[in-house]
């Protein structure tokens, strides 16, 4: 069945700047406008190809990018352009299903310009894409329920499952360890359905694909009405806006009064100095190979504001302690894959405890601050518990800036991201540029590597001996042709065995993220099941008030005096306590309770 709504072709004039230069739509009156701003963000000049994936008015698209050299007046030596498509409103959409047939699209179209020698192409070079088009074509730009999502087993690993490995769920293990423990932060903001923004450099397609894998944290328990679970506000999973510009603030701010969340990514760096559009920031631009660093979060908090002052200011955000029990058992299961183990042998080449405890200290005052001082305690404590107060390598990521960046925390698992380190062990697994894949698999030699042979017997040389030589040289030409079958018959079990690797990696990836996504499921399942004891009778949950205590707290598994915690928990209440509001209610035999354990 067709998923397409529209089809476009979107390209940088050297006058008039990004412009839809060629479209076929499902309806005549079907809206495009601004859809060169997604196709074509801002930066994408510097690379060669990428993918894009965007959405406009509730329809997900997807768009293929390529710079091609030119030589057309005002274009500098290269046309940008980009191939895009639209689909029709589903309850599951899958704009990735399009990403190859784009790719060969666009090949196809300079291909043709460069054969008829053409700067501009013309209305047969737009054929095959409208036949394309045609082929996949939707007859309503709303489908209703159609696609209805069977879990991820069906959609994954069904007779239906998209068998070219496109699905970005498909990347979750890969990115839990770029993320690190901070993924746990991300997953808190989408079952909060809060507002996320990615900022990244181009390429975007592995920002763009991020989008899609937060938004799957908890997708099952959002989208799943069947069962008698605690219902939310909103029957539909948090919105993937994907790529967004300047031109999307208007959009911006009506997704956010809808309630239902969203996660977006954009390449322009304004939206770093306005935190009031959104509740988290994710900037990708500090995890590079060079600094060896991970991504950083940063939380959006409101201030007084002033004349003419911002309302909101950026404070960087870590993982809680009480998300060491969830990352332990994400880590674990990530071990599990044989294909992309971690090795953790790290040497002990840490700064002195003394320096780093007086940096630390030098920061703090002693009354002003209590909550947060107990949760710095907490986290060294708790990873004095899991043994993972250790040694990392001299230019982990946590010292790579120097000895004060040293971290405070090392979790169980691999966080060592160095060059050295990675080009050191083809076993580990690597974080690759885009051209590379971002699956995170390790590069797999090619085990054909075989010496080279000596393929002449011809020397300089005189007399009889000479004419033994000619005669071995016939003979040795002899054993050659018939090795040469011999060479065949081994490339071809080789490409076998390649294969046969491959199918057992991508068998594997997809054992891990169906474990991993439902280990999230279980975690959103179980706090939901203690919110639900928790909130009064379902007839009596309108503008109520329910009081919890740090005893309560502890039964999610929640750190009781945690503020990043104790906002989940508000979030939590909004979103599934039929209209209850929250209050936490602290005091001092409550925190000399949970520290020296009575009372709770």
């Amino acid at each position: 069945m067709g998923d397409l709504v529209a089809i476009f072709h979107a390209s940088f004039h050297p006058t008039r700047g990004n412009v839809i230069d060629w479209s076929v739509t499902a309806s005549g009156d079907f809206n495009l406008d601004n859809l060169e701003f997604s196709a074509l963000p801002s930066g994408l000049h510097l690379v060669e190809q990428d993918i894009v994936y965007f959405s406009k008015d509730g329809h997900q698209g997807v768009c293929a990018f390529r710079r091609v050299k030119s030589t057309e007046d005002g274009h500098r030596g290269f046309r940008l352009s980009s191939l895009g498509v639209l689909l029709a409103k589903s309850t599951r959409p899958k704009p990735w299903r399009h990403v190859a047939a784009l790719k060969d699209l666009m090949v196809m179209l300079y291909a043709r310009m460069e054969l008829t020698e053409t700067l501009q192409p013309s209305e047969t070079d737009w054929q095959p894409s409208r036949m394309y088009f045609e082929s996949h074509e939707s007859k309503s730009v709303d489908l209703g329920g159609a696609g209805d999502w069977s879990g991820w087993s069906h959609e994954l690993d069904g007779e239906n499952r998209d068998r070219s490995n496109m699905n970005p769920t498909l990347h979750l293990p890969h990115l839990l360890r770029i993320l690190g423990p901070s993924t746990l932060t991300l997953y808190k903001h989408v079952i909060g359905r809060k507002r996320t923004l990615i900022y990244t450099l181009p390429p975007v397609e592995a920002a763009c694909i991020l989008c899609h894998v937060a938004a799957d944290f908890c997708y099952e328990q959002q989208v799943d009405t069947t069962s008698n679970r605690l219902p939310g506000k909103s029957k539909e999973g948090i919105q993937v806006l994907g790529m967004i510009t300047l031109s999307d603030i208007d959009r911006l701010q009506a997704e956010s009064k809808s309630g239902r969340g969203w996660i977006a990514c954009t390449t322009d760096a304004l939206f770093l100095e306005r935190p009031s559009y959104y509740d988290l920031l994710i900037d990708l631009t500090t995890s590079t190979p060079n600094k060896a660093t991970r991504p950083t979060f940063y939380s959006s908090e409101s201030i007084l504001p002033t004349s003419r002052g911002p309302t909101h200011r950026l404070s960087t955000v870590r993982f809680a302690w009480s998300d060491v029990k969830l990352w332990n058992e994400l880590d674990r299961i990530l071990q599990l894959d044989s294909s992309n183990s971690h090795s953790s042998n790290f040497s002990c080449c840490t700064p002195g405890f003394s320096d780093v405890s007086d940096q630390k200290l030098g920061l703090i005052t002693a009354w002003t601050d209590v909550w947060r001082v107990y949760e710095d305690v907490c986290l060294v404590c708790a990873s004095l518990w899991i043994g993972s107060w250790r040694g990392n390598s001299i230019q982990s990521y946590s010292t790579s800036n120097g000895a004060e960046n040293w971290g405070s925390i090392r979790l169980e698992g691999d966080d060592d991201l160095t060059l050295s380190t990675i080009a050191g062990n083809s076993e580990r697994a690597q974080i690759r540029s885009l051209g590379a894949g971002i699956e995170g698999r390790p590069l797999v030699s090619s085990p054909t590597n075989k010496p080279m042979r000596k393929t002449s017997g011809m020397f300089l040389g005189s007399g009889q001996n000479n004419r033994a030589r000619t005669s071995g040289t016939a003979t040795r030409n002899s054993n050659i042709a018939s090795s040469s079958s011999t060479d065949a018959e081994v490339d071809q079990a080789d490409a076998e065995l390649l294969s046969s690797m491959g199918s057992e990696r991508e068998e594997m990836q997809l054992r891990t993220t169906l474990a991993l996504l439902q280990t999230f499921h279980a975690h959103t399942s179980f706090q939901l099941s203690i919110l639900e004891s928790l909130l009064p009778p379902p007839s009596e949950r309108s503008n109520n008030t329910i009081n919890l205590v740090p005893k309560d707290i502890l039964a999610f598994e929640l750190g009781p005096f945690s503020s990043v915690d104790e906002r989940y928990l508000e979030w939590l209440v909004t979103e599934y306590g039929g209209g209850t509001t929250l209050l936490i209610k602290r005091s001092w035999k409550d925190l000399l309770g949970v520290v020296f354990g009575y009372g709770c």
